[in-house]
């Protein structure tokens, strides 16, 4: 078993995975207490059945670590980083054309460990938001594989402040999808 678990130290020099995030309480959607998210903030949780048992939860996790996931619901992923790693830059595109949005994010922390796998990446200055968004994979005790999407956010441009009730929708919509597509990415 691989019990990685890496925390918030950085790939040396310039101050690591919290270094230019745009907002505080960064590596908060790493545990499963939402009171440690910062005050001000949306929050969302969503989580979603995937199947059952170790192979499903290992083929979760890598799919999830190696950006797959994101890839396969047509998000574009543009990252130097093979695996999420803390301090990994990524850049998500959603949407088409000239109606794609680029959101710069920062890895801040990853797990991979017997029973849970995933990853936390916060906003960076251009993104939209104002925030931190979690996928974790969790190999429950009774041999259920779950996905939960964690995040707290709030508006950072005009645009989604004008959208106001819409963007929470939009979140939770993504976030069901993200279930959706990794349940048909490790069915085995």
């Amino acid at each position: 078993m691989d019990h990685r678990h890496h925390g918030d130290g950085g790939r040396g020099g310039t101050g690591g995975p919290a270094a230019g995030l745009t907002y505080p309480g960064a590596g908060a959607t790493r545990g499963d207490d939402p009171s440690r998210f910062p005050p001000g903030f949306g929050r969302l949780r969503v989580r979603t059945l995937l199947g059952s048992g170790p192979e499903v939860f290992r083929a979760a996790a890598d799919t999830v670590l190696t950006w797959r996931m994101h890839r396969a619901m047509g998000v574009e992923t543009v990252t130097g980083a093979p695996r999420a790693e803390p301090g990994a830059h990524v850049v998500v595109g959603l949407g088409l054309g000239r109606l794609r949005v680029r959101a710069p994010c920062r890895v801040v922390w990853t797990e991979d460990g017997g029973r849970r796998a995933g990853f936390g990446y916060g906003t960076l200055p251009g993104h939209p938001e104002h925030g931190e968004e979690a996928f974790v994979v969790e190999l429950a005790d009774d041999g259920t594989v779950w996905l939960e999407v964690r995040a707290f956010s709030r508006p950072a441009v005009w645009w989604t402040r004008v959208a106001g009730p819409l963007v929470p929708l939009f979140q939770r919509l993504y976030a069901r999808r993200c279930g959706a597509v990794l349940r048909r990415c490790v069915r085995i």
